[in-house]
């Protein structure tokens, strides 16, 4: 396992883990704030760009897609972050609010999209920690 994989599964674990929680625990402002955020076109474009270069950091960083389900699921989570930061970035606002909060069901499968990032950042940490390189 390479020290690069071993270390974005690290990262990306314990990222996706506290944001989880600190979703689920505050489930209500994190509605409405992700409601408004996409609401909002100025910062729209602003989490698109930051995205975009988080997206592409992973993509170029860790383009492995043999070596392990580990690896393969660090590469997954970088081209998932990059497409989303490119719908951020290209998609009408009212084209992103509809798809995010109505076609994807936000609000009512809250917590199931929260157990999924938990799950996925309980997976990473535990496998970035364990590994050797």
């Amino acid at each position: 396992m390479s020290s690069r994989t071993i270390f974005l599964s690290k990262l990306i674990g314990l990222y996706c883990i506290v944001i989880a929680l600190s979703m689920m625990t505050r489930r209500q402002a994190t509605v409405e704030t992700v409601t408004a955020l996409l609401q909002n076109p100025s910062m729209m474009l602003i989490i698109g760009i930051i995205t975009l270069a988080a997206g592409l950091a992973m993509v170029l960083a860790h383009n492995i897609w043999s070596g392990g389900a580990l690896a393969v699921v660090v590469t997954l989570v970088g081209w998932v972050t990059l497409i989303k930061s490119l719908f951020f970035l290209f998609l009408p606002p009212e084209m992103e609010a509809g798809l995010f909060l109505q076609q994807l069901h936000y609000q009512q499968l809250f917590y199931l999209y929260g157990a999924i990032s938990l799950v996925l950042g309980v997976y990473l940490a535990y496998s970035g920690f364990t590994s050797r390189s």
